[in-house]
This record gives C-alpha cells, structure tokens and sequence, in this order.
C-alpha cells in the first residue's frame, strides 16, 4: 500500500486476550445504558414490612406444561390434606402427651404392683409337711426380672414380645402384622391376634389400674372380663396406659410385673407360684425345659397346664425353645438337648390339687380361711400320701380285674388312725379330680348290716355276754300304719338259739332286732350318735338292721371309736392352720377323740365279736395275711349299697360300693367286692408294718347249770316250752287271721 495515500494500514483485530494464547477475547461493545426507573415511594412501618417480604417470597409465575395441568388438581388436594393432618396430628400428639403425663401422675411405685391377686392362697401339707395340694390363687413370693432365671425370662421376652427392650411400649410393626393376620384368617381387624407388647399386656393384667370393687362388679369375673374388653377405645387407653408405664418404670421393672401377675395355670398367680406348683423349685433355679414350659402357658394357661395335659404342654415348651434358639439366647446344641428331655412334674404337681381329700379339708374350715381368704393359708393335714396312694391302687385293682367293664359302680374308701386322723380318703373311682361329688364325705346311704355293732355294743354296755343266747325263729311284729313286719335272714332260714357272738358273726338279722327291742331302740340310737352318727336315726324296729342312711366317713370313725376303747371320734383333717410367716397358729386339730360311750371291757368284747366275723364269718374274704382283722359287711335292700369297714391294732377302714342313681347292686354283697376292696387297702396300708394283735377282750365262758334229774328238767322246761308253743300258735292264728 503506498504510503501517503492518508489510508491507515489494515491490522487484523485481537481474537485472544492477552492473558492466555488461543482464548477469545470478547469484543468490547459500548454499555447500552437502561432507562431510568422512576422511584417508588417506600413504605414504612408494619404494613412496609409485610409488603417488602411478600414481594420476595413471592415467585415469578412459571408457565405451566400439560402435564402440569393434569397434575394440578391432585397437588391442591395434596397440600389441603397434609394441611389438615399436620395440624391435627400437632394437636393428638398434644392431648396424648397429656393424657400419658396425667396417667404417669398417678402409677405407683412398682412394688404395688407385683401382687395383684383378690383373693390369698392355701397351701396344704401332707403329716410330713410336704405339700401335696393347693388351692386360691397361689402367690409363691416376688419375683424380680434380674435375679430370676434367665432361662425363664429369655423365654418370655422371645415367646411374647421380641422386640420389648428396643420399642417404647407399642410396636407398630406388629400391630400392623396382626392385622394383617386377622384380615388373612377373615376375622376382623381387631378380633384373633394382638399385637400386644408386653407392656401392653402389662397394662391390661393392672386392668389399666382400676382395682376390684365389689360395689361396681358383680364378681371377680365380671371384673376380669371387664379388663379383657378388646374394643378400639380399650386399645388406644391400654396404649397411653402403655406409655405411661414405659416413661415411670425400667424395663426390667415392667418384665417382673408381668412375671409376678400373669396367671399360668393351676391356680398360680406368677412365675414362682408356677415354678414351685409344678415343679417345686424356685422360678431362680429353671432349667431352659422349664423355664420355656412356663413361658409357654401364656397363650392358654389352663389348656396348657402340665397338670392338664403334660404332653401338650411339653410340645408348646418345644416351639418356645425353638424360639429362643432363633433369637440367639440357646445354641442349637442347647435347644435340641431340652428338646429331647422336656420338663416334668415334682410329685406333689403330679397328684393335681389333692383330689377328694383337699376338697373336703377345705370344707371343714371357714370360708374365711379357705375358698375366699385373703390371705395366705398353710394348713398342715393328716394326710399320708403312701396310704393315699395304698387306697387309689387298690380301688383301681378291683374294678380292672373284678368288675366288669363298663360298669358305671362307684366306691369309696376311707382310711383313719384310731384317733379319727384321716390318712387316706377316695371318694369315687376316678381320683385325678376335685371339686366334685365325695361319696366319702357328702353321699348318705343305708348302712344295712354294719350298723349291727352298735346294737351289740349297747347290749354289751348293759351287761349282756357274748355268750347270751337269743333265738333265732321267725319273729313278726305289728308296726302301726304299716302293719306286720317279719324280718328275714338273707339265707332265708332260720337257726334255732343261737350266741350274740354268732349271730353278729353271721349277720343274723332276727337276733339283732330281738336285742334291739330288748335294749331299747332309744338305747341303740343313742350310743350310735355318741359314737359320731350324726345322721337321722330310723324310729322303728328296722333301726338294728340298718334302715338309717349315713356318709362313710361317720361309719368309719364310729368303728374308730369301737377300736380306741369306747370313746366317741370326730373324724378329721386338720392337724394345724396358720398364716404365712406367722409362728402361731390359727387354728389346731379339727377333731379327736371325745367321750367314753362304753365301757373299754364292753369295747374290748365287742372287738372280739367283730373279729370272729372276718376270721369265719360274712367278712371271711377281707382276711390280711398275718394280721389280727375285725369288722362287718353291710348290704342294703335290693342290694342298691354294699359296705365294709373293719379295723387293725393300726388302722381303721371303710368302703362303700353302690350306684350313684341306687341301682341295685348285681351279685355284689358287703362281704363279696366291697370287703376284697378293703383286703385289698389294708395289705397295701400295712406293707412293711409289724403285725400286732387287737385290743380285745375274750369273755368268761357262762358255767353250765348244776346236774338235775329228769324229772327237773321237765319241770322247769314245762313252762318255757308252754310259753314258747303259746308264741307259736298265736303266730299261726295271726297268719290265718291276717292280724
């Protein structure tokens, strides 16, 4: 280009800024300067204030997308409800929060809370003082979660509530899984499974802290009833109720709640009433089998008692063991060696609640210290349980190997010292029960023939021998209203002039009314209630033959009172009543021997009389191999009662046979099955015992009359035999006369 020609040279424009090499530099371009805005007024004050923050949190409107149009709808609806909810959860959450502060104002401290039974316990020791039986609502003492076994407690938490030491008294997850189940099963929401926390069950075992009043409730059922209500409304209180426990007590204060209240079955309120009830020992001394046995009762404690069914309770004590294996408390080693050797029962939880002989101790005492006390009882008894078990074993003999099958026959049995101490009672034949019918104690019979030894026994106090005569003849009196009554032999004959001894020792029931009539009736009523016969005493002739209706047990203490001497017996089963932790006693023995009825020389003859009858007379087959044995068989009319009793120097015993409904008895006499019955206790009774012989008393033979002559004897017998063919004509007129 030439120079001069006032043109300036080309230069290529910077596309670099100096800063760096290859980078572009923007071109600079003149600021476009923007318009000035006119300036607003600024408010002041509050309304400025809210002015100024309404402008900025207000965004710019953004344009919408179809999509955004669809939606709109649904986001509106969204953030009205979640408007609504948070709101009113804030003011649930505010009253539950007061509701659960107001209920914590008002728990106790945790040691009201560990003994909540009604009504108090009566433990029942044997003469050796071991317990055999139970009954109340059996307390064994506090329990504390951290000094019981672990065994026992591991089992509880892994069988009822996994997750207790990790949730704060409600466990959603596991409301929610039993809905589930119930909606599954078709049950309703709330109806089958729970969900329950042990918390929660806590709660509802405190009946959310109302406590029993009788002015409210009918009864303690209704009152339990009441506290199981599974409404909604029940649910939400038991859950504040719940949370009221968990901000008051620890834990382990809540587990030894529950562990102390929770009904397992038997009668046992508690761990340790169950743990001594079923295996006597203490709930600090489980093994896993036992501890996981009694975790198990839980679900359905009377079901699943051992005492009820040992077996079924040993498979649920399985799925719990099983449970603690999966929830790391038992290796699997652990778990299968406690599967394999389940749990069983201590001796005194094998024979139940001490069937009929506990059910009639709790008779004799008062209500007040039985059935509705309030406190805790130990009544110590009489009972020998190797006597008890003696009569059971033999009762059971007879009917399996002497009885046909299923015959619907009854018996009873009872055992007692001469004293009126019952060792031994039975009052049906299945003896794994209580609180039914004793036909020891409750049923009234006719007695039949064993009544006979009173009638002798009262001649005997009135100077009869043994060795008196007295014919046996028909005999017929008139009874008004009824007409004439001629007893009868059961061999249909007649003996001629027989001994009281014989006739005692064959039943003969001529003689025994002929003495009686001779005696008095008044007379033989009276020494058999001084003897303990409390039952009312047939008014006429049939009295000597039985016609009276009495319990077992006064039959047996009567003879009691036949073998001691003479002097009456008020049987019992008492021997000491007293309260727990208390050295004196209540209460001491319930009965004993009272006053002399008869002479000891007219008891002692009497026991002769008696001996001769199972020695060789109707009692032959109640014979005890080396032992000296006295008594007499009963059999009622129609043979609808069949009886027993008799003694050794040792031992008093008697059995009754019959029908509950006073079907007559089929071939069955005193002296046939009720009498082999009783051989049968009493070899059993007297197993290891040293014979020794009865107190009896053989009376002075009667001297024969001095030598007379023919002549005399004719004599003398004229009038007799006069006398005696006046008698039989008179009898043949009556007959024919029908007078």
């Amino acid at each position: 280009m030439a120079q001069g020609s006032g043109r300036k040279p080309l230069v290529a424009e910077k596309r670099y800024s100096a800063g760096g090499k290859g980078k572009p530099s923007a071109a600079k371009k003149p600021a476009r300067k923007k318009p000035a805005r006119k300036a607003k007024p600024r408010k002041t004050g509050l309304f400025g204030l809210f002015a100024r923050k309404k402008a900025r949190a207000k965004p710019a409107p953004k344009k919408r997308g179809f999509i955004g149009l669809l939606l709109a709808p649904f986001v509106w609806a969204f953030r009205l409800v979640w408007g609504f909810t948070w709101r009113i959860g804030m003011v649930v959450c505010l009253l539950v929060g007061l509701a659960v502060a107001l209920q914590y104002a008002k728990l106790p401290e945790v040691s009201a809370y560990l003994d909540g039974r009604a009504r108090g316990s009566v433990t029942l020791l044997d003469r050796k003082g071991e317990v055999f039986a139970w009954r109340g609502d059996q307390f064994g003492g506090v329990i504390r979660a951290d000094t019981v076994s672990p065994h026992l407690k591991n089992a509880v938490v892994a069988t009822e509530d996994k997750r207790f030491y990790r949730h704060f008294g409600i466990s959603p997850r596991g409301v929610a899984s039993a809905i589930r189940i119930n909606l599954r099963e078709g049950r309703g929401p709330l109806s089958g499974h729970g969900g329950s926390t042990i918390t929660q069950q806590t709660a509802k075992l405190l009946c959310l802290g109302r406590v029993y009043d009788p002015a409210e409730w009918k009864s303690e059922s209704a009152y339990e009833a009441d506290c199981r209500k599974g409404s909604l409304w029940r649910k939400g209180t038991e859950a504040i109720f719940a949370l009221a426990m968990e901000a008051k007590y620890t834990k382990d204060e809540i587990l030894s709640i529950y562990m102390n209240r929770a009904y397992m079955g038997g009668g046992a309120y508690g761990a340790e009433a169950a743990a001594q009830r079923y295996f006597g020992k203490s709930a600090n001394q489980l093994n896993p089998a036992e501890g996981a046995m009694l975790a198990g009762l839980l679900t359905a404690p009377s079901s699943l008692a051992p005492t009820n069914n040992l077996k079924r309770s040993q498979d649920r004590a399985a799925t719990v063991l099983r449970l603690m294996q999966e929830q790391g408390y038992l290796t699997t080693a652990e778990m299968q060696q406690n599967q394999n050797a389940p749990a069983v029962l201590s001796e005194a939880a094998a024979a139940r609640a001490g069937g009929y002989f506990a059910d009639w101790v709790m008779d004799t005492i008062p209500d007040f210290l039985g059935d509705q006390t309030t406190e805790d009882v130990v009544i110590r008894s009489t009972l020998d349980q190797r006597l008890q078990g003696a009569a059971e074993e033999a009762l059971n003999y007879i009917f399996e190997n002497k009885v046909r099958p299923g015959s619907k026959a009854q018996a009873a049995i009872v055992v007692m010292s001469a004293d009126g101490a019952v060792r031994a009672l039975v009052g049906g034949r299945k003896t794994r029960v209580n609180g039914v019918f004793n036909r020891a104690t409750q049923a009234k019979r006719q007695t039949g023939s064993a009544f006979k030894p009173f009638v002798y026994a009262t001649a005997l106090e009135l100077g009869y021998s043994p060795y008196d005569r007295v014919l046996d003849a028909k005999y017929c009196m008139k009874i008004p209203g009824s007409g004439q009554w001629c007893p009868e032999n059961y061999t249909r004959k007649f003996y001629g002039e027989v001994t009281l001894a014989r006739a005692l020792r064959d039943s003969l029931n001529v003689p025994a009314v002929k003495i009686s009539e001779a005696v008095g009736r008044d007379k033989v009523s009276r020494v058999a209630r001084d003897f303990g016969i409390d039952s009312d005493l047939a008014a006429g002739p049939a009295l000597a033959l039985g016609a009276s209706e009495s319990s077992l047990l006064e039959m047996t203490g009567a003879y009691a009172g036949i073998l001691n001497g003479g002097s009456s017996v008020t049987p019992y089963g008492v021997s000491e009543l007293k309260l727990v932790n208390d050295s004196d006693a209540l209460m001491g023995a319930s009965g004993g021997i009272g006053e002399r009825v008869i002479r000891p020389e007219a008891a002692q003859q009497l026991v002769w009389m008696m001996e001769k009858v199972i020695a060789g007379g109707t009692g032959r087959r109640a014979q005890i191999p080396g032992w000296q044995a006295a008594g007499k068989s009963g059999t009622t009319s129609a043979a609808k009662d069949a009886w027993f009793i008799g003694f050794t120097a040792e031992y008093v015993a008697g059995v009754w046979m019959g029908y509950d409904d006073n079907t007559p008895l089929s071939g069955v006499t005193g002296g046939g099955l009720p009498a082999e019955i009783w051989r049968e206790t009493m070899v059993r009774v007297h197993d290891g015992l040293t014979p020794k012989p009865l107190p009896m008393l053989e009376p002075a033979p009667i001297a024969p009359p001095p030598q007379q002559t023919r002549r005399e004897r004719r004599r003398r017998q004229g009038p007799q035999l006069g006398k005696e063919l006046g008698r039989a004509v008179d009898n043949i007129l009556r007959d024919i006369l029908g007078n």
